[in-house]
């Protein structure tokens, strides 16, 4: 935010430029930036979670252990009630997205922070990687029968065509929509609470702003959890459709 000729001016989606971490030079292939440094951090933070965390297990957990052992619990439950016993198997998967997406979100609510989650660079990665997956475990475990997915057989017959039609289109619709949720609602949020914030610098509504940007911070919080578990749990739901196919 800026003040120019009495008016505020503002520019809150200044916070998801990617910039080299060092120098203010071209970024290239082999830069690092600001977005590096948070992934980075993320994975470092996914990491120690699950290893370093949980490498003195003990019978009475201590806080880092009962964390990952609540999280995992968590997601396990998620798995094996939206995939059943078949999807367990990929566990591994799920739960490390889940780990990485929430904490990549919770990284970016601390101030001067960076969301790497906010671009669709980042975010299409995750969805179309799971699209992929999810392809390939449908045809190897199904075989042609994956193509059963589309083909809704409860329907009248002159329907099918059609339903067959729009269900091919909604699944390759699948990764598009899985990444763009989860960046528009970081990015979104984010924005807010900088709009927020700038108003602080006028005396007259600072205390609201202040108190405006209390608030938001608080549901972003809420937020950040709320799209791991949504995207974890759309993620189990089509793997569920790759291992049953059939309607």
């Amino acid at each position: 935010m800026a003040e120019e000729k009495g008016g505020l001016v503002f520019h809150p989606m200044d916070q998801f430029i990617v910039k080299p971490l060092f120098g203010d030079g071209a970024i290239g292939m082999f830069t690092v930036t600001n977005m590096t440094l948070w992934l980075a951090l993320a994975a470092i933070c996914t990491i120690g979670l699950m290893v370093i965390g949980t490498s003195g297990r003990a019978v009475i957990p201590g806080r880092a252990q009962s964390i990952a052992e609540l999280a995992y619990g968590f997601v396990y439950k998620m798995v094996e009630d939206v995939t059943g016993k078949d999807g367990i198997k990929y566990f591994p998967y799920i739960f490390t997205l889940f780990i990485f997406i929430l904490f990549s979100n919770f990284l970016a609510l601390i101030p001067m922070s960076f969301s790497p989650t906010s671009h669709i660079a980042v975010t299409a990665i995750l969805g179309f990687g799971v699209f992929f997956v999810v392809t390939a475990i449908g045809f190897i475990k199904n075989g042609v029968g994956f193509l059963g997915l589309f083909w809704v057989a409860s329907a009248p017959l002159a329907l099918r065509p059609v339903l067959a039609l729009i269900e091919v289109i909604s699944y390759f619709v699948r990764p598009v929509s899985h990444s763009i949720r989860l960046a528009g609602n970081v990015m979104a949020g984010h924005a807010v609470l900088k709009v927020f914030a700038g108003f602080a610098a006028l005396t007259a509504v600072a205390p609201l702003s202040i108190l405006g940007v209390m608030a938001i911070y608080g549901l972003e919080v809420l937020v950040s959890a709320i799209q791991a578990y949504v995207f974890t749990i759309l993620t189990c739901v089509y793997l569920k459709d790759a291992l049953h196919p059939s309607h």
